[in-house]
């Protein structure tokens, strides 16, 4: 809990390194099964692609709850007031079962016609067996995804990171025994996902209930219904959400585009090379994550200055990662398709997949400075701001752009690609200029 008070810049170091494993880790969970699903030829790989943006749903919904759990809760704490933090993490994982429940009927009711509209329809069977799978487990994605935020409110990423390598090698061994094995195709994947991120939820249990020796204590007997704690949570969460919804969308924007241009090639190519994007963002990620705890524990003690140093180390820090991992993408793009590309049925996806990874580097960077300008706004409680910016970002900018580049002006697939290279650009100036703005109205006048 004292770092998040003490040096702003020690405080990100110490943060974001556990979490760029956990991070890492949780996109190998896609990872892994889009290696093994390649084997099962194109299509398959395809149906699984389609299914990725509905799954972001979930990935968003716990992420969002997570973030407004460590926004809320790091502000109790820099004020001091323990019970109140304790109260907000109960909170934080009540609203979380309740919301999953929710979501799981949704998302089964929704899953065939929705994936019929993104264009799905040739590939649907094996869209439809993984989406099944995936989606009656909701609960076990979301839950562990809050639960960390409440340890990150409290300075602790670092046994979340055990929990998921653990998680991760459980699930490397279950996905080729459950796909080719016991031959479960595309099912045996989601099935391994499942399996593995049960496996967090227990670990995570076992620490807070059984074990209890965190910092916060989540106990029932803690538990007094708060309107206001409610809302703090949720005023960031809800909105944090969306923000992956907005992403979920895009993607499920974007794969149509890429299906109308150039078929179901350039969705697998896209929803499998996104993958490695994602990877490659997860330093971003994370020092912007744990730019939101700091955020948080200072603005509650009102230590405004302390702030903008967090900010402008936290993009100096991405920037910096950003640069390694473009280079590392040019220099081995071709070694790192061929994982997704080994078998006869996908062979030809790996020249397409290599020329997108090497389109996406300048992605990161400006990735790298529009996410900690973003989360600022969570770590202040402003989850509406947070998620305009994505709106901005994904919704009206990076699909504007796709749309006129690939069809439009016809430049196909690789036209889609620019695109989000464009949209990217445009909201990398817009959030850095607003937040370098407020966070500067903030140390000047003290308000929010």
């Amino acid at each position: 809990m004292e770092i998040l008070l003490g040096d702003p810049k020690a405080a990100i170091r110490s943060l974001s390194g556990p979490l760029v494993v956990s991070m890492l880790i949780t996109s190998i969970y896609n990872l892994v099964d889009g290696i093994w699903v390649a084997g099962l030829g194109a299509d398959a790989l395809a149906g699984v692609g389609f299914v990725i943006p509905l799954f972001l749903v979930l990935i968003g919904l716990g992420n969002g709850l997570g973030g407004g759990a460590t926004a809320a809760i790091s502000r109790y704490i820099g004020e001091g007031n323990k019970a109140k933090a304790d109260n907000g993490a109960v909170h934080s994982i009540i609203l979380t079962i309740i919301i999953s429940i929710i979501v799981t009927a949704i998302l089964l009711l929704i899953l065939d016609p929705v994936l019929i509209i993104m264009g799905a329809a040739h590939t649907l069977p094996y869209a439809h067996e993984y989406g099944m799978v995936m989606f009656l487990g909701t609960i076990l994605f979301v839950l562990p995804n809050a639960m960390y935020g409440i340890l990150r409110a409290e300075g602790d990423v670092k046994r979340t990171m055990y929990a998921m390598i653990l998680s991760a090698i459980l699930n490397i061994i279950l996905d080729p025994i459950l796909i080719y094995i016991l031959g479960l195709g595309v099912a045996g994947a989601a099935l391994a996902t499942l399996i593995s991120t049960g496996s967090v939820l227990l670990v995570l249990y076992y620490w807070m209930f059984v074990k209890k020796d965190t910092y916060l204590n989540p106990y029932l007997s803690n538990f007094k219904f708060s309107r206001q704690i409610s809302l703090d949570i949720l005023g960031v969460g809800i909105p944090a959400s969306l923000e992956m919804i907005m992403t979920a969308t895009f993607a499920a924007f974007f794969s149509a585009i890429l299906a109308i241009v150039a078929g179901t090639d350039a969705v697998a190519v896209y929803s499998t090379g996104w993958r490695v994007v994602n990877i490659g963002m997860m330093p971003t990620v994370a020092i912007s994550t744990a730019l939101v705890s700091v955020v948080g524990a200072n603005f509650g003690a009102r230590r405004y200055e302390n702030i903008r140093i967090a900010q402008r180390y936290s993009i100096l820090l991405a920037v910096a990662c950003a640069v390694v991992v473009g280079v590392l993408i040019y220099l081995f793009a071709p070694q790192i398709v061929y994982v997704f590309s080994y078998s006869d049925n996908s062979a030809h996806l790996a020249a397409p997949m290599a020329a997108f990874l090497v389109t996406m580097i300048p992605y990161f960077i400006l990735s790298a400075i529009g996410a900690p300008a973003t989360l600022t706004f969570q770590g202040l409680g402003k989850g509406l701001t947070a998620m305009v910016q994505t709106v901005f970002r994904q919704l009206i900018f990076s699909i504007i752009f796709s749309y006129l580049f690939a069809i439009t002006l016809g430049f196909g697939e690789h036209g889609a690609w620019w695109g989000i290279i464009a949209g990217s650009l445009c909201a990398c100036m817009l959030t850095f200029a607003w937040s370098n703005w407020y966070v500067g109205r903030l140390i000047k006048y003290g308000k929010t």
